[in-house]
């Protein structure tokens, strides 16, 4: 039976960045992803002749500096078709508004709020940047002589005392309000509060009127606010050369990667982890098993509540997992035109806090929006490769989908699609007469191909109450499961989702200083 210091299960961004730091110490290390692929989220494929698309994540905004540098994932081909790509607000009026630079650091279009929006926005981004570095560190125990990193923590606490007393106060008073509050108090303009409310909830089970949906846009600015300067970028070929970096970065540093490689369930003897068992009956052995997985799916099946105590299964099985996102493909036969805005901006369709809002309202009921609010690339208009010649593919992430619908998955998915392709049209005339063949992931989709237990890309939701220390559960916070050698790097752990190998590397470094690499 052949044997290594170290599995990996799954093969996405965050289980390769765990294995390549963990091999750069010396660890004998084995990733064993289910699909054809590597990457997860992060990957390629044809959709419809000679069209390619990132099948669910299509941009980066949140790839961690350090995975970047500690892998020198440049050298193995992450490179950008643009960076710090501009966002437009679409208006069915033609009169967009555009957010350049850095979250809106400049706007482009007549807007009564660009005073406005400048305070704002500099009051969002310095919160974002003292909140940023909790993301780089393993979340804090609760408890006397926890083993806390006592000097992360300190210079945490001498950047939040460094924004001064006034700041401090309105973060504290902020921190767990809703975005529309924010938004309606300081901003008149429904185009601009519209496209920020979209931003706080993209991804996410929750609308802008939500308590604590504030919180979720300063996490997404953490990068942003830092100046990491490929923040909301377009990967050069795709994000399937994102996967390919990493997957050669991991490679470099001696990491065996397997393919087609579905791990059935993990074997335990004598209360303490010693291999896994893959679909095909093989048995492979080592010391230690990372799980890059759903944690839900790591604990309750590969491992198995008979390994865990009772209080403790309880949590892991009341992790909210509630996806809302659905993912469209679209195949144009020429060049959409929404209204003369440019294709090389994201272009996000949320013409109002209340159009967010009351696309999410019917999320509550479990059906489908009338009018769905979306994010929409159009890769091909970056960089040749991702369509035919004149041809373009367009990519758009739409909300609200409902996980469970009310009238079931085939007719919402039917109901989603339509609705969704009448505001395309009615953003882009004529777009209609142009698409060749579309596609629509719901979350059932994204769950039965990815594992992404509800379709949540986060592997569990992003919420207070499952952020820092509470994720994905009080009592595995700190990447280690209650079973000695068993732990957990995936996007359900702290900080959370995206394409940015964070947990993967914040689990590496716990391990690595708890256990050793060999």
């Amino acid at each position: 039976m052949p044997s290594y210091d170290t599995i990996i299960i799954g093969g996405g961004t965050n289980g390769l960045a765990c294995a390549a730091r963990l091999a750069q110490k010396g660890a004998k290390v084995l990733v064993l992803e289910a699909n054809t692929t590597i990457g997860g989220g992060a990957g390629s494929r044809e959709f419809a002749p000679g069209h390619h698309v990132s099948p669910l994540a299509h941009s980066l905004h949140a790839l961690d500096p350090r995975v970047i540098e500690g892998l020198n994932l440049e050298r193995h081909g992450l490179a950008y078709a643009a960076t710090n790509i501009p966002t437009t607000a679409l208006s069915a009026k033609g009169d967009h508004l555009v957010l350049e630079g850095a979250f809106g650091a400049r706007l482009s279009g007549s807007s009564a709020d660009t005073v406005a929006w400048a305070a704002l926005r500099q009051k969002l981004m310095t919160f974002a940047g003292v909140l940023g570095p909790f993301k780089s560190i393993t979340p804090m125990r609760l408890a006397g002589n926890a083993g806390n990193d006592l000097i992360k923590l300190a210079k945490i606490g001498l950047k939040l005392r460094a924004i001064g007393k006034a700041d401090f106060r309105e973060l504290l008073r902020m921190i767990l309000i809703n975005i529309a509050d924010v938004l309606e108090d300081d901003l008149t303009d429904d185009r601009l509060r519209g496209c920020i409310a979209f931003d706080a909830t993209l991804g996410n089970c929750l609308g802008p009127r939500s308590p604590n949906s504030l919180i979720l846009l300063l996490n997404r600015l953490a990068n942003e606010a830092a100046g990491q300067v490929a923040a909301l970028a377009i990967p050069k070929g795709g994000m399937a050369c994102v996967a390919r970096a990493f997957q050669l970065a991991a490679e470099a540093e001696g990491v065996s990667i397997r393919t087609s490689s579905c791990v059935d369930r993990i074997l335990v003897e004598n209360h303490r982890v010693r291999g896994v068992e893959l679909g095909s009956g093989e048995t492979i052995a080592a010391r230690r098993i990372i799980s890059a997985i759903h944690p839900q799916t790591t604990l309750l099946a590969l491992l198995g509540p008979r390994h865990l105590d009772t209080g403790f299964v309880r949590k892991a099985r009341a992790i909210r997992s509630r996806g809302a996102a659905a993912k469209l493909h679209v195949a144009l036969s020429g060049t959409p035109n929404f209204r003369h805005a440019s294709l090389t901006s994201r272009l996000v369709i949320a013409p109002s806090v209340a159009a967010v809002e009351t696309s999410f309202n019917a999320l509550k009921y479990n059906e489908v929006p009338q009018k769905p609010v979306m994010e929409i690339l159009v890769p091909s208009a970056f960089e040749p490769g991702h369509a035919p010649s004149g041809c373009h593919t367009l990519s758009a992430v739409v909300q609200f989908a409902p996980h469970a619908p009310k009238f079931g998955q085939r007719a919402a998915q039917m109901e989603m699609l339509a609705n969704t392709l009448t505001v395309l049209e009615e953003h882009a005339p004529g777009i209609t007469p142009l698409i060749s063949h579309c596609e629509l992931l719901m979350p059932q989709d994204i769950e039965a191909t990815y594992g992404m237990i509800g379709g949540n890309w986060h592997h569990g939701e992003l919420s207070v109450e499952q952020m820092l220390f509470l994720r994905p559960v009080i009592g595995a916070a700190q990447y280690a499961a209650p079973l000695p050698g068993l732990w957990l790097c995936s996007a359900g752990t702290h900080p959370g989702g995206g394409i940015s190998g964070a947990s993967g590397w914040n689990a590496a470094a716990q391990i690595l200083a708890t256990e050793g690499a060999a």
